[in-house]
């Protein structure tokens, strides 16, 4: 049975979703169209196994979904409303001084 996660669940998750580049670059790329892991993985340059971890963890958020298709598997965005919502937060003005790095930059979880 599934239950509704809190806000703060969803923006967590979400969160942990966008902090690594690799993931913040799959769902750039299901926001466009759903996608074949194999075509992911050659779209975006890196090995399918890298790409699946990626995909696991973005099914364990609840970002994406699996679409069974014959016998292949087709991933798609959870819910068309994330597409708009990776739109606004990559479109936002986020104040940052152009002199400053994040201080952890290059960790998982920063910036």
């Amino acid at each position: 049975m599934l239950s509704v996660a809190s806000d703060i669940e969803v923006l967590a998750r979400f969160g942990r979703a966008l902090a690594d580049p690799i993931r913040c670059r799959v769902l750039l790329a299901l926001r466009d169209a759903p996608a074949y892991p194999a075509d992911l993985a050659d779209r975006l340059g890196i090995s399918r196994t890298r790409l699946s971890n990626h995909l696991a963890c973005l099914r364990d958020c609840g970002l994406v979904v699996t679409v069974p298709d014959g016998r292949r598997t087709r991933y798609e965005l959870a819910d068309a409303r994330l597409g708009h919502a990776l739109d606004d937060l990559r479109t936002a003005v986020v104040a940052v001084e152009t002199d400053r790095t994040c201080p952890d930059a290059g960790t998982k979880g920063c910036c």
